[in-house]
C-alpha cells in the first residue's frame, strides 16, 4: 500500500467490514431474542462479528502506524516534505532573481538615461544662421572670457531709520 489511492480503497475496504461487523452483531442478536433462539445460529454470527472485527482493529492499526510516521516526520513511501521544501526554495530563489534582474534592468535604464542627458549637454547648441527663424529667438548667451574683469555694481544704500 504505497498511493494514497490504495490507501484509501483500503481505508473504504474497513468501512464496508465495519459495516458488516454490526451488521453480524444485529443478526445475532435478533436471533438471541427469538422465542426459540437457535444456539447455533447465534454462535455463527458472533463468530463473524469476533473475526470481522479483529480484522478491522488490524486494519485500522497499520493506518494509525502510518499516520503516526507521517505526523513525526519519519520517512515513509508517502512522504513529499522534502520535494515541497526543496520546489518552495527553488522558487524563493527564482523570485529573488527575477527581482534581482529587474533591478538592475531599472538601473540600466536609469544609466542610459543620464548618459544621454550628459551627452547632449555636451554638445554645443545649434548654430543659427540669418534668416526668418532667427529674428523670433533672441540671441544666445556667449561664453564667458577667461581674462574678462568684472566691476561691482554699487547700489546707493540708504540708511536705516527707525521711527
Amino acid at each position: 500500500m504505497s498511493s494514497p489511492m490504495e490507501r484509501l480503497q483500503a481505508l473504504d475496504a474497513v468501512e464496508n467490514e465495519i459495516l458488516a461487523c454490526i451488521h453480524s452483531a444485529g443478526q445475532a442478536l435478533a436471533e438471541l431474542s427469538k422465542d426459540k433462539p437457535s444456539g447455533k445460529q447465534a454462535d455463527q454470527h458472533a463468530t463473524t462479528f469476533m473475526k470481522t472485527l479483529n480484522h478491522v482493529e488490524l486494519e485500522i492499526g497499520k493506518n494509525i502506524n502510518y499516520l503516526m510516521q507521517v505526523s513525526t516526520g519519519h520517512s515513509h513511501e508517502g512522504s513529499s516534505y522534502a520535494s515541497q521544501k526543496v520546489l518552495q526554495m527553488a522558487w524563493h530563489r527564482s523570485e529573488h532573481a527575477r527581482s534581482r534582474v529587474g533591478d538592475l534592468d531599472r538601473m540600466k535604464a536609469q544609466m542610459l538615461t543620464l548618459g544621454t542627458f550628459a551627452a547632449q549637454r555636451q554638445q554645443p547648441p545649434p548654430v543659427r544662421g540669418p534668416g526668418p527663424s532667427s529674428s523670433s529667438h533672441p540671441p544666445t548667451p556667449t561664453a564667458i572670457q577667461p581674462n574678462t574683469t568684472f566691476q561691482p555694481v554699487h547700489t546707493p544704500q540708504t540708511p536705516y531709520s527707525a521711527t
